[in-house]
């Protein structure tokens, strides 16, 4: 059929016969020149597409019929070149929708099935299904498909357009396989790589169930009661928690705790213990930094008493007789010198504090803690990702190994759609794929901690001295000049180091020198931290410093002395025991500095943060008030005033103020170097 469409309104379209049946009204919405227009544009596609040539021999061209061969050329091609003459081809809405589609269906393969189903490690086969619209089609359509030989065919009461390489797809069997965790995971995203095409993929009997019940967990898990010895009451948001890692734990998954900091995720796996315990599935091991050690040993003696704790620590550590309801805390450098001993334990469940530790899946540290086998694994981290989405693809390749696929096909199909390109459709397949393996809430969710305010930051900009201003000058021009000459890897290193050395001069000419002194007069940022800590300790409160560089701690520590003003100086040399101390009881006119990866990137402050008179804790169960150097916040019961200095574009410094309010006395924090 041939239909005019004015130049001037686009919505009008009107059929070609109503130019030859009612000329007076469409002259009178097209203009005198309708007829003309119509045959020069059909004249000018006959040159392009010579099937249109017949219609130029109508004395009222109204119409053309087409033969297979003109359908088909009009599929292809042939639609470019007649819109480039002036003349659109528009199809019925029947074939422009979804259309025939492969999709691929999960099957055991053979000898694989078993009266039980199949067990994870099962390999897994793909078989081909025809859809239209997202309907399945049955055996005789697809006979009928295969056996047509136009490309239009009439199915289920409309037209469809057969495209012959899709029939020849079909008819070969998928030659990719997966394991049960890798087709479960594509099931979940919806779609997969099968055979070097993005197909989607759907599951059929046990796995269909599987993924069922594995998203059903992740909508809402069933409800548990309050553990057998739990000596504290869980808020609602760690009841729903603990449920959701049980669960996770009794169909041999795990997964990832990501609330953040200071919202009891050490309560919930102790919970998840004493849950676990009436099963007598084994012995728990938990690994964390040393840091956390003395940490996890207080709460599970004040929430669980009934229950063992060791830890497996220092010189005269061993696991001798260990109890089948017992915890067991160790560290990842134990982890790292002792794997063989901590792999002959039967442990029931292997739980990572701190996971981002193991963030890069090809360090040492990430290959040991793979090889402590356990039916489940929980990662504990208030920051899955730091930089990039392969740190989060190593903590969940733990937890559910195999479930995101090999690192190369997930960074393929994953990170660089997400990181790079920002990628919509990406991004939400790998949210609906992660979504069950993964537990967030943070502070500022409804419901989760209503007591505490949002968070109001503040910037300041904060000058530099004229040495400072002077030596970033001279280390910009003379790196620029060497960036020039060099390429590749060895340009991208100079940069990294030119950024590095620009951070250490705005900290404090000093440290860039690798001096000991002088050190007044000489940095904006030193001087701008003089400001707020007199402000600070003028009101009597409590502060910790973090750092990025122990040498600045030192260079700190330096300056408070000369100043008169006590401080406590924790980093890595630090032994566990010495720590702990330190940590314990401060004495409250000192201040704790921290060098950020020194602490194990948290830091129990309950301790620091001491009420005032007549104040007391709630009865419900929150973790210690705690700064978190990856999540950079103070949380928890205290009432608290943050400053840091983040590094601006180009190396500016500015200030900025963080403040959390939650009814204790202040305590407050300086994030500066």
């Amino acid at each position: 059929m041939l239909q005019l469409r004015s130049t001037a309104d686009p919505s009008l379209i009107v059929d070609a016969s109503s130019l030859w049946d009612q000329p007076e009204i469409v002259l009178t919405r097209f203009g005198a020149q309708a007829e003309t227009d119509l045959l020069l544009a059909l004249r000018r596609g006959a040159v392009v597409w010579p099937p249109l040539h017949p219609v130029l021999a109508q004395a009222s061209p109204s119409a053309l019929e087409l033969d297979d061969d003109a359908v088909t050329g009009l599929l292809g091609p042939a639609a470019e070149e007649l819109a480039g003459a002036g003349i659109e081809v528009l199809w019925p809405s029947s074939l422009v929708g979804d259309g025939l589609k492969l999709q691929a269906a999960v099957t055991p393969a053979p000898g694989k099935v078993t009266d039980a189903g199949f067990g994870l490690d099962a390999l897994l086969d793909f078989r081909w299904q025809l859809t239209l619209d997202g309907e399945l089609l049955d055996e005789d359509e697809i006979t009928a498909l295969a056996e047509a030989k136009r490309p239009l065919v009439r199915l289920r009461g409309r037209w469809v357009t057969l495209d012959p390489a899709l029939l020849e797809r079909l008819r070969r069997p998928p030659r990719t396989r997966m394991r049960v965790m890798e087709a479960l995971g594509a099931v979940l995203a919806g779609s997969a790589d099968i055979d070097g095409e993005t197909v989607t993929v759907v599951a059929e009997g046990g796995l269909a169930d599987l993924a069922e019940r594995v998203t059903g967990i992740a909508d809402g898990p069933a409800r548990l009661g309050p553990p057998p010895g739990l000596a504290a009451t869980l808020r609602p948001y760690q009841q729903r928690g603990v449920a959701w890692l049980a669960a996770m734990c009794e169909i041999g998954f795990g997964g990832c705790l990501a609330d953040d900091m200071g919202l009891g995720k050490t309560i919930q796996v102790i919970a998840l213990h004493l849950h676990r315990r009436a099963a007598t599935v084994g012995p728990t091991l938990v690994v964390c930094p040393a840091s956390l050690l003395g940490t996890w040993e207080r709460e599970v003696r004040r929430f669980a008493p009934e229950i063992p704790v060791r830890r497996y620590h220092g010189g005269g550590r061993h696991l001798q007789e260990v109890a089948a309801d017992e915890i067991v805390l160790v560290t990842y450098g134990v982890v790292l010198r002792d794997s063989a001993e901590l792999a002959d334990v039967g442990w029931g469940l292997v739980v990572a504090d701190e996971a981002q530790y193991a963030k890069n899946p090809l360090s040492r540290t990430a290959r040991e803690l793979r090889a402590l086998p356990a039916p489940a694994r929980i990662a504990l981290t208030g920051t899955p990702v730091e930089n990039r989405l392969s740190e989060l693809w190593s903590i969940l390749d733990w937890t559910t190994p195999g479930m995101l696929g090999h690192l190369e096909t997930f960074t393929r199909r994953v990170a660089v759609p997400v990181e790079r390109y920002k990628d919509a459709e990406a991004t939400a397949r790998f949210a609906a794929l992660i979504r069950p393996f993964l537990l967030r809430r943070k502070k500022s969710d409804p419901g989760i901690a209503p007591e505490l305010p949002p968070k109001t930051e503040t910037d300041r900009i904060v000058p530099l001295s004229a040495e400072q201003v002077t030596l970033y000058e001279a280390v910009v021009r003379e790196t620029m000049e060497a960036i020039a000459a060099k390429e590749g890897i060895e340009r991208a290193g100079l940069v990294f180091k030119l950024l590095t050395a620009l951070k250490q001069i705005c900290n404090h000419p000093a440290q860039y020198l690798k001096q000991t002194g002088p050190l007044a007069g000489r940095s904006g940022k030193l001087a701008a931290f003089d400001e707020l800590l007199d402000l600070i300790l003028a009101g009597g409160e409590s502060t910790l410093v973090f750092t990025q560089y122990t040498q600045m701690a030192t260079l700190l520590q330096q300056h408070l002395d000369a100043r008169g003003i006590g401080s406590l100086f924790l980093h890595g040399g630090v032994p566990v025991r010495r720590r702990e101390e330190l940590v314990e009881a401060p004495p409250r006119a000192r201040l704790p500095l921290v060098p950020l990866r020194a602490v194990g990137r948290r830091l129990g402050a309950g301790r620091a943060a001491q009420p005032r008179p007549g104040g007391r804790r709630r009865g419900a169960v929150t973790a210690a008030g705690r700064w978190a150097a990856g999540g950079r916040g103070l949380a928890g019961g205290a009432e608290t005033r943050r400053f840091e200095v983040v590094l601006a574009r180009y190396g500016r410094p500015r200030l900025r103020a963080v403040r959390y309010c939650a009814g204790w006395s202040i305590q407050s924090g300086v994030d500066l170097f």
